[in-house]
């Protein structure tokens, strides 16, 4: 009963190092007022119910990733980059993958590619940025490629997340959908 007991701390301290936050990945994100009502370099600010600027200090860089995030979504991408510009750490993980998905968007593999390698360096077990850099892949029809990165989300702890689906769905379509 010890072992097995010593056996189950094992596996939820190791699964919580690398736990995949469920807000972040199992969904593309929701329009809000955002995306949807905001001008560039601003975010809905909830208790004041109004746009703010993003560098003000009522937000957090969680929040300002969030909005990049939406703001990407919605096909916003300069807004998006602004937002992104605000955040503390600009060789992060998340900022890299976006600043990759926004160059992706606008055309720009070259650049996509360089900003998803630079977020995988960051942090193997970025699922997002694996799918991303997938779905780019199988855009270029480097499709053997893009199913390395699928094969990589899947081994890192990733099946049944948003980052797979979206990248089965884009290997699917033949690279003609994707986020």
């Amino acid at each position: 009963m010890k072992r097995l007991f010593v056996g189950l701390i094992a596996v939820l301290i190791s699964t919580a190092a690398g736990a995949v936050d469920p807000d972040e990945y199992e969904t593309p994100p929701k329009p809000t007022q955002t995306s949807t009502e905001c001008p560039d370099g601003t975010a809905w600010d909830k208790e004041s119910e109004r746009c703010v600027k993003l560098e003000s200090h009522l937000f957090q860089d969680e929040d300002r990733f969030l909005a990049a995030r939406e703001l990407a979504y919605a096909g916003r991408l300069q807004a998006a980059g602004r937002a992104l510009d605000t955040m503390a750490d600009q060789m992060g993980s998340r900022v890299l993958t976006y600043r990759g998905f926004l160059a992706r968007k606008s055309g720009d593999w070259t650049s996509a590619a360089r900003y998803y390698q630079a977020a995988l360096t960051a942090n193997p077990d970025n699922l997002l940025a694996r799918s991303y850099f997938g779905m780019g892949l199988a855009e270029k029809g480097d499709f053997d490629a893009a199913r390395l990165q699928l094969a990589e989300i899947r081994a890192r702890g990733g099946r049944e997340t948003w980052p797979e689906r979206a990248l089965i769905l884009s290997l699917r379509s033949g690279g003609l959908t994707s986020y």
